[in-house]
């Protein structure tokens, strides 16, 4: 098989194929994922062909590169790009590309930034909570690992998962839309935000609803409006790495309230409001991350009512509803289209169903709070890119949505069934309390006394990239957990073999309940 590179111009290749797409948008698709890859070749190859030159000697010309290796000139570019960005190239306009030179300026002096550790605490001496941000717990899912390694720890669906050609027709649309590059509203464009409310449900209205820039930035604009520097909030235990970052970035004092196969408890959450005097409880009531949990239909109203009588708010991370199984049946309701008076404030997001560039999220709140919510994203950010804005709307008002979505519904469980059958099968040491029927991750508890980070240390060296438990937690965890993931993957064959390659690190880590 011709690699990326030589493919790119090859007779029969991408020009007589493209040809014959009707559709521009699918053609720019399929041109953009040619590139991404073949930048990546050529600039493997360039390094390999360092040594031919003296440092400081001219690389070929642009024209070259392109004729030799049949890219285009942006391939070219991109990857000359990329080399310097390395340091291992310098280009000149109008000269042209060469390899850098190294230093003749003999050893640099060391930089002393120790300053720097007086001047980020020297004002700190009041604060109740450190405002030192903490992001382990959240660059672990980021991180894309290294090269043969299966990952188990992604957060985002594998690119054969995202619906790319639908949202490169949809961005192409979208830009040919008149004004579209202008500046948008501040709360977003009005049909979004009803699209967001008509898919809340309830009550819920486009003047409720703020269009924000992703899930994150959303948590974040909500727990800075509604909780001032050193107060408590609530939040589940365990729960999302990033939303305790955020708190804690924030000065704010997580207090966890335990959850169960049915959520969050009421009569904990209760408790935990009566001892902190906390003005805020997050919460992922719907297939919780880490646990998948779903909160209970007689939890629900319970939870509301806890938080009403103390005064309360509840920011309700709605954050895969759009990635329910194929065998979720009927979902309930988000929290905040059965509360009238203004308790929740929701977060829903069109990340997770598409990619992780795709970040258009809501926030939806009744009552004093909005403006406060809008006042701080506005502060922080003016708005949302009235492009992308335009192309959420041309997607999920296209054919290409449901179908998108069923095809992932379908997909998921299939590999949450390969993953749970697989760990059953070769790790029965490792317990599996509860198969969710939505999201993308399961939640494992690891044998009594064991190190997690041993253990995701020996999965590592097998070639298996998860996530510790002990991140998810805001206080001392009850037992040793992972989570694994089986969006991010390849297929089901990775996962099978993901599984097979925990096999190995488990006997490492717990050779005593080695399975016979």
């Amino acid at each position: 098989m011709a690699s990326p590179v030589a493919w790119a111009g090859a007779p029969g290749g991408a020009p007589e194929v493209l040809t014959a797409i009707a559709s521009p948008a699918v053609a720019l698709l399929c041109v953009f994922m040619h590139e991404r890859s073949s930048v990546g070749e050529l600039a493997d190859q360039l390094r390999v062909e360092f040594d031919r030159y003296s440092p400081g000697g001219k690389l070929p010309s642009s024209r070259a590169l392109v004729e030799r290796f049949r890219v285009s000139p942006v391939t070219v570019s991109r990857a000359l790009a990329r080399l310097a960005a390395e340091g291992l190239v310098v280009t000149r306009p109008g000269a042209g590309a060469f390899r850098a030179r190294p230093s003749s300026a003999g050893p640099a002096r060391a930089a002393d930034t120790s300053w720097q550790e007086v001047a980020l605490s020297a004002d700190g001496a009041a604060d109740l909570v450190p405002r030192s941000v903490e992001a382990a717990g959240v660059t672990v899912s980021l991180a894309a690992p290294p090269p043969g390694v299966v990952e188990f720890n992604g957060g985002y669906l594998h690119p054969s998962l995202q619906p790319e050609r639908a949202m490169a027709a949809a961005l192409a649309r979208a830009g040919r839309r008149p004004g579209a590059w202008g500046r948008p509203p501040m709360e977003g464009l009005p049909e979004l935000r009803e699209w967001f409310a008509r898919a809340i449900g309830g009550s819920v209205t486009a003047a409720d609803v703020l269009v924000s820039g992703g899930g994150q930035a959303s948590l974040t604009t909500a727990l800075r409006a509604l909780a001032p520097p050193g107060a408590p909030v609530l939040v589940e235990s365990p729960t999302y790495p990033g939303m305790l970052a955020i708190a804690r970035a924030a000065g704010l004092r997580p207090v966890p309230v335990p959850v169960d196969p049915d959520g969050v408890r009421p009569d904990l959450l209760a408790d935990a409001f009566r001892a902190t005097g906390a003005r805020v409880f997050v919460c992922q009531p719907l297939f919780q991350n880490p646990t998948g949990a779903v909160l209970a239909a007689d939890r629900r109203g319970q939870v509301l009512r806890t938080a009403r009588e103390a005064g309360a708010f509840v920011v309700e991370d709605d954050f895969v509803r759009r990635l329910a199984h194929e065998d979720a049946g009927q979902l309930p309701r988000p929290l905040v289209a059965d509360d009238p008076d203004g308790v929740v404030v929701h977060v829903g997001s069109l990340t997770k169903a598409t990619s992780p560039s795709f970040r258009v999220s809501a926030l939806a709140a009744r009552g004093p709070v909005l403006e406060r919510l809008r006042a701080i994203q506005v502060v922080d950010s003016f708005f949302v890119s009235r492009p992308l804005q335009e192309a959420a709307l041309e997607l999920v008002g296209s054919p290409a949505w449901p179908r998108h979505l069923r095809s992932v519904a379908a997909e998921l469980r299939t590999r949450r069934d390969a993953m749970t059958s697989a760990l059953r099968l070769r790790l029965p040491e490792l317990a599996l309390p509860h198969v969710p029927s939505g999201g993308y991750h399961l939640w494992l508890r690891l044998p009594d006394g064991a190190d997690e980070g041993a253990f995701a240390a020996a999965a590592l060296r097998a070639g298996v990239a998860l996530t510790p438990g002990r991140p998810y937690f805001s206080a001392e965890p009850p037992a040793a957990h992972v989570r694994v993931s089986f969006a991010a993957v390849g297929g089901t064959e990775e996962i099978t073999e993901g599984v097979r390659r925990l096999r190995t690190a488990c006997d490492e880590v717990f050779p005593a309940n080695r399975s016979t």
